[in-house]
């Protein structure tokens, strides 16, 4: 005796309805892991990093970078300064080496930095007959897992100079600066140029 064959009727609309669920949630997490995980935007505010960097230009800081390396020499980094408020700098010194500052020369185990991304400002004050930063800095050792970090504003900026920030360490480093992607007019990669020791 033969047995009937049945096929199942299937809903294309609840079909497709299941597929866009499962689009949407996979985008979601996608989003989640790309925005807490990999990627986070951070709003400058403060003058301490002109004139490379303004207040209400909008980054990306790269969070993922420091799984796989340190920060480098010349690299621009997020960092918890307290526990309300996030800082950004640019890396001066690294673990082990000694770091002193002198009017407009910075020098990194008793060599002066040749701080490229400086340049335009240094010599704009160097023509009008004044030095671009008034806050110097005594001769000291950076701690194991820490930075010495400074903003760019050198005379007006709270950094590593200041018992208040100190040294950074590892840990309270959020991730590197990579893009500006606000205002479209300035929208570019963070360049970063290891300055050349002299």
């Amino acid at each position: 005796m033969e047995q009937d064959q049945t096929v199942e009727k299937t809903n294309p609309v609840k079909n497709e309805a299941w597929e866009w669920i499962k689009a949407l949630l996979i985008a979601a997490a996608l989003v989640f892991f790309i925005r807490w995980l990999v990627f986070a935007p951070f709003i400058v505010e403060g003058p301490s990093m002109e004139p490379n960097f303004y207040t209400g230009e909008r980054l990306i800081v790269n969070k993922f970078i420091y799984k796989f390396g340190k920060p480098e020499h010349g690299e621009v980094v997020v960092f918890h300064a307290t526990k309300d408020k996030d800082y950004i700098k640019r890396v001066v010194a690294l673990p082990g080496q000694k770091v002193k500052v002198e009017g407009d020369k910075v020098y990194v185990d008793n060599q002066l930095v040749d701080e490229t991304y400086l340049k335009p400002a240094l010599d704009k004050a160097a023509s009008e007959g004044r030095p671009y930063n008034t806050r110097n800095f005594p001769e000291q050792t950076v701690p194991e897992g820490s930075v010495f970090v400074m903003g760019d504003n050198r005379s007006n900026s709270s950094d590593s100079r200041d018992p208040s920030v100190g040294f950074v360490n590892y840990d309270k480093i959020v991730g590197r600066a990579d893009l500006i992607f606000w205002p479209f007019n300035k929208i570019s990669l963070v360049h970063f140029n290891s300055p050349n020791r002299q």
